[in-house]
């Protein structure tokens, strides 16, 4: 063997070395990027959820002030709908479930719902608020979905040992009561 072919055949166990550091490095990349998709998609999701608990809250305004609704209800109605849309970021949990507990005592009446909803005034607002809070529900299932998949990712250890997930602060989950009233569901 020449020299020049003992010299290349010494330096010739650094390729597969540079190979693996190389699928290691895209590894970690792919990993670093789908955490950042993730938690993108958590702050979409957050947006739509607090859009759909805005839109709720204001159907639910616009219900209290139609007129249909005795005094006592409407005023009910109208104190948990803007107690949700004035709610700071801690208190919203609670202010959303007073919100649909608020509906609930509101619309318990199965025969008056069954009423209201074929009345021409207030059955496309009754159907408004039916699909709000079907909405609702489902954006806070979706959100939630996401965030127990952020949780999973950023609990491995390649994710924690080499903080993967920089300075991304752990995803919470939306935990709000959003059943919504069973009579309006029914109608």
């Amino acid at each position: 063997m020449r020299v020049e072919e003992r010299a290349l055949m010494e330096w010739l166990w650094l390729v597969p070395a540079l190979v693996v550091l190389l699928a290691l490095g895209l590894w970690l990349s792919w990993t670093a990027n789908r955490l950042d998709r993730i938690h993108h998609r958590i702050d979409v999701a957050r947006a739509s959820l607090d859009t759909q608990l805005l839109h709720r809250s204001g159907t639910a305004l616009e219900l209290a002030t139609s007129g249909a609704l005795d005094p006592a209800r409407s005023l009910l109605l109208v104190d948990t709908a803007h107690q949700a849309r004035a709610a700071s970021p801690e208190d919203f949990e609670s202010a959303e479930s007073d919100l649909s507990e608020a509906l609930r005592a509101v619309l318990a009446d199965a025969a008056e719902v069954t009423g209201l909803v074929t009345s021409p005034d207030v059955g496309p607002l009754l159907e408004e608020l039916a699909d709000d809070c079907r909405k609702v529900e489902l954006a806070r299932r979706f959100h939630n979905d996401v965030v127990a998949s952020a949780r999973a990712l950023r609990s491995r250890r390649r994710v924690r040992w080499l903080g993967l997930a920089g300075r991304a602060p752990a995803p919470e989950a939306v935990d709000l009561d959003d059943d919504p009233p069973p009579a309006l569901v029914a109608a």
